[in-house]
């Protein structure tokens, strides 16, 4: 039978996580899209839900220790009763259809109405315009994923797991033993009698081969998948996750040390100016970038262009940049902005407050990332662990009180996620690779919602093994962990990258580099200043 405690719980973190979704969207979304674009925001809403049921499936996994053997009916005072099988299995087969599928289509379905604005035929186009060209282009995206699920699936979904061989005699000429029913129906060890000579004796002449043998078995598509989109994820989760684990308890530090301050009258003026001068570039740039963009056009059309003319290529790079940098100093001229206005018109009426709970926030944050570093180094990496660490803080819970273990497991699960968005739009303001989607109350747009959305899905099954593999001794009964460090582990292919803990040694490796380099440079700030980006772009003029 099912824990009642454990039910409740499950269904109050749902209805938590659907209401802190709904939450955010109401809270950060655009105006442009409050009355609008209703199935982007259930995909988001849904979205988040699943990555945070996703990461605290794990907790849930561990309260409910299906894995332990007495749970098949012999002792069974531990155990949770939840199918944690049928739960993961949901896992599995709905993330991936949330970021190839639902993602995707939300995405060409909200940008295609910018494009018939853009071209002047959004003008009483029904929705069944903006579904179709939505649907022409999620077909492209399934037949190219659905290949690859299909190929991937058809030559690697065999793992070998390594077992080792034990030869021993026959049990029929060992000794016989009675056990005496237990008046409460239950078994306990104490009913078996003590070994005697006999079994000794019988145990002495057992021979173990050295060599490690495996078993070929072919795992099912659901844990498949899971292993596929784990190791997508892991190429996101390693780079980002690691840039936000040192990000950010120095962004929220800092957060505190510039915090806004009364500005007397000589600041009061030479900021105002400062900031005048940036917006009055800024214009000028976004006016030469638009002329750009206009005679690029014109030249394509007179003298072709497209993927394979070299120069018409190099032009689309150079502009591409342009725009990233661009973007960049609007943001970072908007958030100047916004502590210019805290300073000095919203000064009275904001709350000081705010930056010592960021003080308080960056502590925390900054000792969980010691942590986490110090638990990579002295379990994950070495094979043989120096010391369980964080495996025994959680373990002396279960002591005197198991729910604060299962917490724990939590919010160390959960600062992994926040960390991968947190480094993925640390690294798009700083290297300019991609587009930046940061989160801004009342002026987030869907499409920004999604593209963080899938971000945080695509890194939920790392952060769950990472979690699993580095939680393994206080996580040795759940479900997931013999998907993990079992099946998944030598999966062919995908095994090695796991076995030899690559991920693992490049997530530590980036951590260092990004503290020598935010230590060198901690404040965000634009790559090229607004003046050098109006000189370079009439350069090219």
């Amino acid at each position: 039978m099912a824990d009642i405690f454990l039910i409740v719980v499950t269904v109050v973190a749902f209805v938590l996580l659907t209401v802190v979704g709904v939450y955010l969207i109401v809270k950060y979304q655009h105006p442009d899209d409050k009355n609008d674009a209703y199935l982007p925001k259930l995909v988001v809403l849904f979205g988040f839900v699943l990555s945070g049921a996703t990461v605290l499936m794990l907790p849930l996994d561990v309260a409910n220790n299906e894995g332990y053997a007495g749970c098949d009916g012999f002792d069974t005072a531990i155990c949770g009763g939840i199918n944690m099988t049928l739960f993961w299995t949901v896992i599995y087969w709905l993330i991936p259809a949330w970021v190839f599928l639902l993602i995707p289509f939300s995405i060409f379905f909200y940008e295609a109405d910018d494009g018939m604005l853009m071209a002047g035929t959004s003008v009483g186009a029904k929705p069944n315009s903006r579904i179709k060209e939505a649907i022409k282009y999620e077909l492209f995206v399934i037949v190219i994923f659905g290949l690859i699920f299909a190929l991937t699936y058809l030559f690697l979904n065999e793992t070998a797991i390594p077992v080792r061989e034990v030869t021993a005699p026959s049990f029929d000429a060992g000794p016989e033993y009675t056990i005496t029913p237990n008046a409460e129906g239950g078994f306990t060890s104490s009913q078996l009698a003590l070994m005697s000579e006999e079994d000794v004796m019988l145990l002495e002449r057992n021979s173990a081969n050295p060599e490690l043998q495996t078993v070929a078995l072919t795992v099912n598509p659901a844990v498949f998948y899971a292993g596929l989109m784990a190791w997508l994820g892991w190429f996101l989760f390693a780079l980002f996750g690691a840039i936000g684990m040192a990000a950010m308890p120095l962004d929220l530090i800092l957060a505190f040390v510039y915090r806004p301050r009364h500005m007397d009258a000589v600041e009061f003026a030479e900021a105002q100016m400062s900031l005048r001068d940036r917006v009055n570039e800024l214009v000028s740039v976004g006016e030469l970038i638009k002329i750009e963009r206009e005679e690029r056009a014109q030249q394509s059309a007179d003298q072709g262009g497209g993927w394979f003319n070299k120069e018409a290529r190099k032009r689309a790079n150079e502009e591409k940049k342009t725009l990233l940098q661009f973007k960049q100093a609007v943001f970072l001229l908007e958030e100047d902005a916004e502590d210019f206005a805290n300073c000095t018109q919203n000064y009275k009426s904001y709350n000081p407050l705010i930056p010592f709970g960021s003080l308080l926030l960056g502590i925390c944050a900054f000792v969980i990332s010691i942590f986490w570093v110090l638990h990579i180094i002295l379990y994950m990496l070495p094979n043989s662990p120096v010391t369980p660490f964080l495996n025994t803080y959680f373990q002396w819970f279960d002591t005197w009180f198991p729910l604060f273990g299962v917490l724990s497991v939590a919010i160390f699960s959960f600062y992994l996620l926040l960390c991968a968005v947190k480094g993925c739009f640390k690294f798009g303001l700083r290297f300019l690779f991609f587009q930046v989607h940061p989160m801004k109350i009342n002026k987030t747009y869907m499409s920004s919602f999604l593209f963080n959305t899938g971000l945080v899905l695509l890194c939920a099954l790392p952060v769950v093994q990472f979690s699993v593999s580095a939680f393994q001794d206080y996580a040795r009964y759940t479900t997931i962990n013999q998907v993990i460090n079992v099946q998944l582990k030598y999966l062919k292919f995908f095994g090695w990258w796991w076995q030899k803990k690559v991920f693992e040694y490049a997530f530590l490796a980036i951590i260092l580099l990004t503290c020598i380099y935010l230590g060198c440079r901690p404040r965000d700030q634009s790559a090229s200043n607004s003046i050098q980006l109006r000189d370079k772009l009439k350069s090219r003029m």
